[in-house]
């Protein structure tokens, strides 16, 4: 298994390692009227001994750097930035000198400069350079967000710097493994807000010594940040106002304020991300048993933002609608964003910024979803769906009733692998042959928090929690591969955790389990799944380790799971009672073919009051006699057979299954009207979905249309309402949804007319 080194692909976009920093003092001067910024950036060894304005401007970068090999050259990352003047100094040194950019490589996004004596291996240096840029409105690096106030456009300007976008706002390494401490100096007008990852040290006007500076601004000082990568530094400045909590954390007992921050037209729409980060910030700190590392945790809502949010330590950052709830008009699909938003940021302060991916081919170790229920570790993708997933919306006192683990079949897993089942996917972990390329790389999110909650159902979710969290103890305030977390779990459940996950995470796709029957049980067979064709030899090599997980019912009728049954090899058989109803694939990555036979004795049981099936196998058997069928393992008949048995199904999520999987399947025939027409009349004659509903929800748009009275429209109703009046309207119901999403009168108004 290949953890620990880089492919040559990648070379020619990592840094040369001969200069490492260990420290930055970061000034940024913000310039709201001009849309400017300037700044000066330190990389440090010594403490300045004179004042950082004396260097003919006041802003800029500073770093501290480490010397490992000789060298006359300094190489770091700096893009779309002017790049002023710039020294060097060394702790071997009688004097501070000049440094000159000998090249500026723009595709690498990479700045050299040339010092005139050698850095001897193994000393110290520092390295000063002034920069200034423009605040654009490209949502990368520093840069401007505009809101309306009082009929006018005015902007304020805040950091994106992920994945590689830190190079944007200030000279620097920026690559997630050479983590330093920063000390950041935010200069601002007065009468604005300046944030950062670490709280305020000090603020105080100033009075003389900045040129171009006077009475009318003010700096503003932070606390040194502990050890961290580039792309989670966050800063932003403008007339930001806030709500706030505080809370005890459980294991250090020591009060820690959260607030979050956006413009004064919108804080009444932010009570509840306090309300989920507050119950969210403790729940980790117990389920890691690590004590929460900063001092405060902030979150600033923008109007402008690329991703929909985004985890920098200490101040996490995001779209209008990852974070605010009309509290008069909430909808329950609107409350769940929010919260599963929320929650899965906060667990990134402990996934993926107390802990960090060695490089972005570890990415899924920061998104994995398995902790916020959508992102987290940089290789952890998994990581991030299942602990907001599978934890956080199960504890009994965050939305027990939301049922979020269950939800992650429909909206996680089963998408997981649609898209894995092409023949051109890739595995989890994978190299990128490009900064840019890594921007990509959303679609392992899920894929790979399907795997990880695979992993943590066989090895069950106490153990594998005390992995994780041997894990993140082991790395603390440094940077992991993919065998460090392994390790971590196979420390905690004695399995070579490392050999049951290699294929899951370095193979690309996943198996199809076919399931035969014999006088004496079953036989289980793997197989890649592809889903438009039985896959051939040359891409059907792979044998995955399949935690089978096999329900069968015990003497009493009651369910009982079978977690230790895997399947290791091409094929095997188990010994089974099949007079008794069973089913395979509790929790797994795989789809399960069985026979037509059994599929009919499965839906017989399914059906029933008190069946021995949960809700969850209910949506798994749905999910996977449909894609079965699709891929032309199964006849179509039978899976459609199988689903209408579903008629008087009573669960919200089966029927979202159900609807899906239908759509699905017209997908195929998109070409062929008469086809089409023909599975839309089984479609509405299985889910009752008639005339009279569509003319309902038409009725009461109208009704809003007309007389601008929308008390006819309940919030958890406005998206299916708004979309059946454009789906089965004309011009007129198109042109008013174009006005409702350009003048919304809620953030959950402007989605559903999205």
């Amino acid at each position: 298994m290949n953890t620990t080194t880089h492919t040559s692909i990648l070379d020619p976009y990592r840094l040369p390692t001969n200069v490492r920093p260990y420290h930055y003092d970061l000034v940024v001067k913000t310039d709201l009227e001009q849309l400017t910024f300037e700044g000066f950036v330190k990389m440090r060894y010594f403490q300045l001994r004179i004042p950082l304005w004396s260097i003919k401007s006041f802003t800029g970068t500073l770093s501290s750097l480490d010397i490992e090999n000789e060298t006359s050259e300094i190489v770091l990352n700096a893009s779309h930035l002017e790049l002023l003047e710039a020294t060097v100094a060394s702790n071997t040194w009688k004097s501070e000198k000049n440094a000159i950019i000998s090249s500026i490589d723009d595709a690498k996004e990479r700045v050299t400069y040339r010092v005139p004596e050698t850095l001897i291996s193994g000393s110290k240096a520092e390295l000063k350079i002034r920069f200034a840029g423009t605040l654009a409105g490209n949502m990368v690096g520093y840069y401007r967000a505009r809101w309306d106030h009082k009929g006018t456009t005015e902007y304020y300007a805040l950091t994106q710097l992920a994945t590689t976008s830190a190079r944007r706002a200030f000279p620097c390494w920026d690559e997630p493994q050479l983590k330093a401490t920063y000390a950041l100096t935010l200069i601002s007008r007065v009468g604005t807000v300046n944030l950062s990852n670490m709280p305020v040290l000090s603020e105080e006007p100033i009075l003389d010594g900045i040129p171009g500076c006077n009475a009318e601004w003010k700096t503003t000082k932070f606390e040194k940040t502990p050890p961290m990568s580039t792309y989670i530094v966050a800063y932003a400045n403008g007339p930001f106002v806030f709500i706030e909590t505080n809370i005890t954390m459980p294991l250090s007992g020591k009060s820690v304020p959260l607030r979050i921050y956006t413009t004064r037209d919108l804080i009444h729409q932010a009570q509840f991300a306090l309300d989920v980060k507050a119950a969210a910030l403790p729940l980790y700190e117990e389920l890691f048993d690590i004590e929460y590392p900063l001092p405060k945790l902030d979150t600033l809502v923008a109007s402008d933002f690329g991703p929909g949010a985004m985890e920098n330590w200490g101040l996490i950052t995001g779209r209008l609608n990852a974070f605010l709830i009309d509290p008069d008009r909430a909808d329950i699909r609107a409350k769940k964003e929010v919260a599963a938003t929320q929650s899965h940021e906060v667990a990134h302060m402990w996934f993926g910024n107390f802990t960090t991916m060695e490089w972005w081919s570890y990415f899924y170790l920061n998104e994995g979803r398995l902790f916020g229920e959508r992102y987290l570790p940089d290789k952890c993708v998994l990581f991030k769906a299942v602990i907001s997933s599978t934890y956080l919306w199960q504890h009994p006192r965050v939305y027990p009733e939301w049922r979020g683990g269950i939800e992650f079949i429909n909206k996680h897993l089963n998408e997981a692998l649609k898209k894995d089942a092409n023949i051109s996917t890739q595995p989890i972990e994978v190299e990128f042959s490009s900064p840019n390329a890594i921007n990509q790389a959303s679609s392992i999110y899920s894929k790979a928090a399907a795997v990880l909650l695979m992993l943590s159902s066989y090895v069950g979710e106490e153990k594998f929690f005390q992995g994780v969290s041997i894990y993140l103890k082991r790395k603390r305030f440094s940077n992991s591969v993919t065998s460090d977390l392994w390790d971590g779990i196979s420390a905690a459940t004695g399995i070579n955790i490392s050999e049951l996950m290699d294929n899951w995470i370095n193979k690309a796709g996943f198996p199809v389990v076919t399931v035969t029957e014999d006088a004496s049980g079953i036989a289980v067979r793997q197989n890649r799944f592809l889903d438009t064709e039985v896959s051939p030899a040359e891409n059907d090599d792979t044998i995955w380790s399949i935690p089978l997980r096999i329900l069968t019912v015990d003497k009493d009728g009651d369910p009982i799971i079978n977690g230790n049954s895997i399947l290791q090899e091409r094929e095997k058989t188990i010994a089974l009672d099949k007079s008794k109803p069973f089913k395979l694939n509790a929790g797994t990555k795989d789809r399960v073919l069985y026979t037509d036979e059994r599929l009919s004795l499965m839906a017989a049981e399914a059906i029933k009051e008190n069946s021995v099936f949960s809700l969850e196998d209910r949506m798994g058997l749905i999910h996977d006699a449909v894609a079965v069928a699709k891929a032309g393992l199964s006849k179509l008949s039978s899976a459609l057979t199988f689903v209408k048995q579903f008629k008087k199904e009573k669960q919200y999520l089966v029927w979202q299954a159900i609807s899906e999987n239908l759509s699905d399947v017209q997908d195929v025939w998109w070409e062929n009207l008469a086809i089409t027409e023909r599975f839309k009349e089984f479609c509405r004659a299985y889910e009752a979905c008639d005339n009279r509903v569509v003319n309902e929800l038409r009725r009461r748009f109208k009704v809003y249309e007309q007389t601008g009275d929308d008390s006819l429209i309940p919030a958890d109703l406005q998206t299916v309402i708004y979309s059946a009046a454009t789906r089965y309207g004309g011009s007129e119901e198109y042109e008013m949804m174009v006005r409702i999403y350009n003048n919304p009168k809620t953030t959950t108004e402007k989605n559903a007319a999205m």
